[in-house]
């Protein structure tokens, strides 16, 4: 029995919750659904973001927030603390979320430029090339829904460095196709690698020697690494999580956040590093432009009550995430054998091939919602149909309860 209580069975319908009100394209949610798609835990936040957050309430004024310099004694000694990787305070530039962020980055990289006098000025035909080819952004597919949005919105093509599935050996996994990989950044138009790591949502944590080739395939080709490391203290027993910039600093603009370690996403608090100072200040110039200058308070705090005393909390949830799993993995072996399940290592989502059903997951999603009540993310929103996504981050209890009526319903579309 560990110090904190991730078994209590936390009530969040009817507060305004993402994962528990919001509809679904799919069609109505039943009042009794059980949410397992969106990535947001049911737990209640470490005690020590609870106790720093209650002491700002009573405060009792929440007006516009400067950001402290323990704010960044906090994540320097965090990340030399747990990654040993070396940043400095004025690597880091704090924005709202790490989605925003990662279009504010691309959109700095592709759209600007620093002129010979330093001053922040637009490529010549908005970064396109001299027959109008518009910058490429890749990605490695299937790959978190907002990297497709990101590429629209900051108006490059997108490219799909598609992950190779093995689901030959004692589990399912996926591989980075590193020959393809140098094929795409090899083109002059592609700018940017847009990483996951640990990726999401096939829940690798990819290996050094990965990560090393990833960097030296984008510093030949000169392309930005931007590193998405949002899930990145989120491991399975054996896994361990390396920064990117630990490996290239100098070409790695590193997405971070403990949104999602520690379940505070709704307070929107984030990270980018980089040690380029080039770079920052095309990112701060589009800050401005866009006007992300302002934070929440309560993120602020939040990151440092983390960093500073959350990480006996992370250690036992990472525990409790992984026997979630271990008791999907069984109860799936046991009573729907034909649905393989990924590898994870790390993330708190499940990714699995439901291929063996016959039809497109978006259908699946519905059906599940429609018939037994339990929501799933489709995978055709990650660029690969025929594959599920499953949030297993909630107490034991009500994952059994969702897995039993997943196992139902796919039980019922095999017809079995």
């Amino acid at each position: 029995m560990g110090k904190y209580n991730f078994d209590e069975m936390t009530l969040r319908r009817g507060t305004g919750c993402v994962k528990w009100d919001a509809a679904s394209s799919a069609g109505p949610v039943p009042e009794d659904c059980i949410p397992m798609w969106v990535a947001d835990m049911d737990f209640k936040v470490a005690p020590a973001i609870t106790e720093a957050l209650r002491k700002r309430v009573e405060h009792g004024i929440f007006g516009y927030t400067h950001v402290p310099e323990s704010y960044f004694d906090s994540a320097v000694r965090w990340w030399e603390r747990r990654r040993g990787w070396h940043t400095e305070k004025e690597w880091y530039i704090p924005v709202d979320g790490i989605v925003p962020g990662m279009s504010i980055v691309v959109t700095a990289l592709t759209k600007y430029r620093i002129d010979g006098n330093g001053e922040v000025v637009e490529r010549e035909n908005g970064g396109k090339g001299p027959g109008g080819e518009l910058p490429k952004m890749i990605i490695q597919s299937p790959a978190y829904n907002c990297f497709f949005s990101t590429a629209r919105n900051c108006g490059c093509e997108l490219v799909e460095n598609r992950l190779i599935y093995d689901c030959e050996g004692d589990m399912p996994t996926w591989y980075i196709d590193f020959e393809d990989l140098e094929k795409k950044a090899a083109d002059p138009m592609a700018k940017v690698l847009l990483f996951c790591n640990p990726h999401n949502p096939c829940g690798r944590v990819w290996p050094e020697e990965d990560l090393r080739r990833v960097a030296d395939i984008c510093r030949r080709n000169d392309v930005v690494l931007v590193s998405d490391e949002i899930h990145c203290e989120l491991e399975m027993p054996g896994w361990h999580f390396t920064p990117m910039g630990k490996i290239d600093q100098e070409n790695t603009i590193t997405m971070n956040s403990p949104s999602k370690s520690f379940n505070i996403a709704g307070l929107e608090i984030s990270n980018i590093i980089t040690s380029n100072p080039g770079w920052r200040k095309l990112i701060d110039r589009v800050i401005n432009i866009w006007e992300h200058c302002d934070l929440n308070p309560f993120g602020v705090l939040a990151l440092q009550a983390a960093y500073d005393n959350g990480e006996d909390w992370l250690e036992e949830l990472n525990e409790y995430l992984y026997d979630n799993y271990k008791a999907l993995v069984s109860y799936f072996e046991d009573v729907v054998p034909e649905i393989l399940v990924s590898k994870l290592e790390g993330t708190y989502l499940v990714w699995i091939d439901v291929r063996c059903l016959g039809m497109k997951s978006t259908e699946i999603e519905k059906s599940l919602i429609e018939n037994e009540h339990v929501r799933l993310s489709p995978g055709e929103i990650y660029g690969r149909d025929g594959f599920m996504r499953i949030n297993i981050a909630c107490p034991r209890t009500r994952l059994l309860q969702g897995l039993e009526r997943i196992a139902k319903g796919f039980k019922r579309m095999m017809g079995k």
